[in-house]
């Protein structure tokens, strides 16, 4: 049955001069179903772990202790102002070999786990950002309800200002997470076996570039689309009377 759908598929597109013939090679579409299966591992590990890198940085930065808010401040400026590839090749190439150095030749970091860090740590410089505006947008008149029922800094932190800065600061973090799931493409430059990697091996054999492209817009697009229905659902969801309005 799935065969027969296949044949159909590559008959369907030759007539515009489309050659999907690759489908029909058990390997190869094996390995391009490998691909979306580890580009969508990469997004489920970076989403989570670029938003808590976020929450982290930003209560840092608003903590009102200038050693480690300064520090952090120069972290944010080197991240967002140079290429998330440059990083990712000097963390895989610089870092690693020096770690593996230091282990003396073990390295418990794998390449997955580079792209995962680095794209995480790019996106929350970003993330932290945009919670720093929501923070700082929280009412006086809230925190000195806050202070009014003696909780502590953190306490204003955690239950007050950020549950109102995330609210606040909702629309550019999922402007952010949608940057962030077309980035992780960036793990083929160190030959992570996600969808754009696989697909560059395909078509390295059977000059199929733009077929392989349109699949991968395609799978992009699915994905990033995913992530905006959530965000429109969590903005509906979050949304509070009085705020916003």
């Amino acid at each position: 049955m799935i065969e027969t759908v296949l044949h159909a598929w590559v008959d369907a597109f030759k007539p515009l001069g489309l050659n999907y013939s690759f489908v029909q090679d058990p390997g190869e579409l094996s390995a391009f179903g490998h691909g979306m299966l580890v580009t969508l591992q990469l997004c489920a590990w970076t989403i989570p772990v670029s938003l808590l890198f976020g929450v982290l940085i930003a209560a840092a930065l608003t903590s009102g202790r200038p050693w480690l808010a300064r520090p952090l401040q120069a972290f944010v400026e080197v991240t967002r102002n140079t290429p998330t590839l440059v990083q990712l090749y000097c963390a895989f190439l610089v870092l690693n070999m020096l770690i593996t150095q230091k282990l003396g030749g073990g390295n418990p970091i794998t390449p997955f786990a580079w792209v995962v860090i680095v794209v995480a740590l790019h996106k929350g410089v970003f993330h932290a950002e945009a919670l720093r505006a929501g923070i700082e947008a929280v009412p006086a008149v809230t925190l000195e309800a806050a202070r009014s029922l003696a909780l502590s800094r953190r306490q204003t932190l955690m239950q007050v200002q950020l549950p109102l800065a995330v609210r606040f600061a909702l629309p550019a973090l999922i402007n952010n997470l949608v940057d962030l799931v077309k980035m992780t493409a960036i793990a083929s430059a160190i030959a992570v076996g996600d969808v754009t990697y696989e697909s560059i091996m395909i078509w390295s054999y059977r000059d199929n570039v733009l077929e392989l492209l349109l699949l991968i817009l395609l799978y992009f697009g699915l994905l990033t689309w995913l992530v905006g229905v959530a965000g429109r659902w969590l903005e509906n969801r979050l949304r509070m009377p009085g705020y916003g309005q």
